[in-house]
């Protein structure tokens, strides 16, 4: 009996690496362009005035994913604390009428996103939830302001049961914030932001 629960989680286990490896090829595949490379999005405010002002959401927003990929819940509650009082101060000056629109509407979600997840210490898989959804505001923060810096749109097929999720990523290695040390390098590049 012992046996047959040792063989039925290595069983698991295994499946659960090939799939993410199968995942990890075709999702580089799909997302590839013909010299099999993932595809740039060049953003004509990455250099503005506004992707300076992006920089300081962007540093604790980094700082939070890192937090997560180590399974450290206690510095991704500071660091999402430190994201909602970054998006309370953030000077919307340099900002013309619909960017500040588009940032409004992007302000509200991703500020609470951030404040469920400073709330959240010693709960990984709550703050996960919410990281998600603050990564797509991210994304879309930076396509609307620019980055100021190459970023990466990283995705993990298997996060929420093989819905999958993606990620902004300061670097092209995969650091996987939703799988921590369970599967730290599973998932692949979807976009680079430049």
């Amino acid at each position: 009996m012992k046996n047959l629960i040792i063989i039925a989680a290595f069983v698991a286990t295994t499946l659960t690496v090939l799939a993410c490896n199968n995942a990890n090829k075709s999702a580089t595949t799909t997302s590839a362009d013909s010299t099999g490379t993932a595809s740039a999005t060049k953003n004509p405010a990455a250099e503005g005035p506004s992707a300076t002002a992006v920089k300081g959401l962007l540093d604790n927003y980094l700082q939070l994913k890192n937090a997560l990929a180590a399974d450290n819940s206690n510095q991704a509650a500071t660091a999402g604390k430190a994201l909602a009082q970054g998006f309370e101060k953030f000077d919307q000056t340099a900002l013309n009428a619909a960017q500040k629109k588009s940032f409004a509407d992007i302000e509200g979600d991703a500020k609470e996103m951030a404040e469920h997840i400073g709330k959240s210490a010693g709960n990984l898989p709550h703050q996960r939830e919410h990281f998600e959804m603050l990564s797509q505001d991210m994304v879309d923060l930076v396509k609307l302001l620019g980055a100021g810096q190459p970023l990466y749109v990283d995705h993990c097929p298997m996060y929420n049961h093989n819905k999958g999720a993606n990620w902004l990523s300061e670097t092209e290695a995969i650091k996987n914030p939703y799988l921590g040390a369970q599967m730290p390098t599973c998932g692949s590049i979807k976009e680079e932001i430049k």
